[in-house]
Order: structure tokens, then sequence, then C-alpha cells
């Protein structure tokens, strides 16, 4: 049997969001809902930098804030997000409004609504910082909002701090 391109990209897909759920789940049933964040804060410390890093090998053509808008609009669409990036090279800022976040979905899914608000303030801010730092030290991240704190949307400042 051969399965085509778009199959095989759905299967990697979402086993890498059934295997990040799963181990969560598993992690907190043995050593309780705290440790299992901890460890979660910690993987979504390393794992935005080896994306970062695949994505810049992308865009290597690339550089300052073209590079940076692009790579966040890769990630986002990788990730399956619904967003918005908005931005201008003069105001040196990048503003992404993440309209629809496949993470809280899967949260709400499952009966988990409570737990998404406690992650996404602990994972978001955490993920976004370290992918954006592979591209630029002297940033700023803020995130205002956000969909698992009961808003419409999240949205995310980047300060990319030169001029």
């Amino acid at each position: 049997m051969d399965l085509s391109r778009e199959e095989i990209i759905e299967y990697y897909y979402k086993s890498y969001i059934k295997v990040d759920g799963l181990w969560f789940v598993k992690t907190e049933e043995i050593d309780g809902f705290d440790k299992a964040l901890k460890i979660d804060r910690c993987v979504w410390k390393i794992l935005p930098k080896i994306q970062a890093r695949l994505i810049k090998s992308f865009l290597k053509d690339q550089t300052g804030f073209s590079l940076i808008k692009n790579a966040l609009e890769i990630k986002l669409e990788l990730d399956r997000f619904t967003f918005e990036i908005k931005g201008e090279t003069k105001d040196n800022m990048i503003k992404v409004l993440i309209k629809n976040c496949p993470w809280h979905n899967i949260m709400v899914k499952s009966g988990r609504k409570d737990r998404s608000r406690i992650i996404g303030k602990n994972i978001c801010m955490a993920e976004y910082s370290t992918f954006l730092s592979e591209f630029l030290n002297d940033l700023e991240v803020r995130m205002n909002n956000g969909i698992c704190l009961g808003n419409n949307s999240c949205s995310i400042e980047i300060n990319l701090g030169y001029d």
C-alpha cells in the first residue's frame, strides 16, 4: 500500500500531538500534575530550539525581520494554528494574533479545559521565547490575552530590539 505525502504528514502530525498528550497524562498519573507540568516546561524549552534551527535552515537566505516573521509563519502553519502576523521593519515589532489554538482545542475535547489555562500560561511563553531566541538574542516577547484564559484570541508581541 502506498501512502500519499499528505497521509504520511497526517500520520506524523497526529503521532506528535498524541505522544505529547500521552506522556503528560501518564506522568501526571504517576507523579502528579505539578511534576508533569515541570517536565513539560523543560521539554518546551528544548523542542522549540530544534524546530527553530530546522526552520532557519529552510530560510538560509533570509535575515533580520523577514527571517523572524517567516519562521514564525512556518512554525504556526505547521502546528496548525489559525493566525495573523503583522509587523513592520520600521517599528521593529511583530504582532501575532492567534485565533484558533489546536493545543487548547485538544484540551477542551479531552475534558481538561481547566488544565489548559495552567498549561498555556506556563508553556506558551517558554515555547515562543525559546523559539525566537534562536533567531535573535536581543528581543522581548510578551504574551497578552490567551484563548486558554477565556479570551477570543492569543496575542504575542515581539520587540526585535534593534534599529
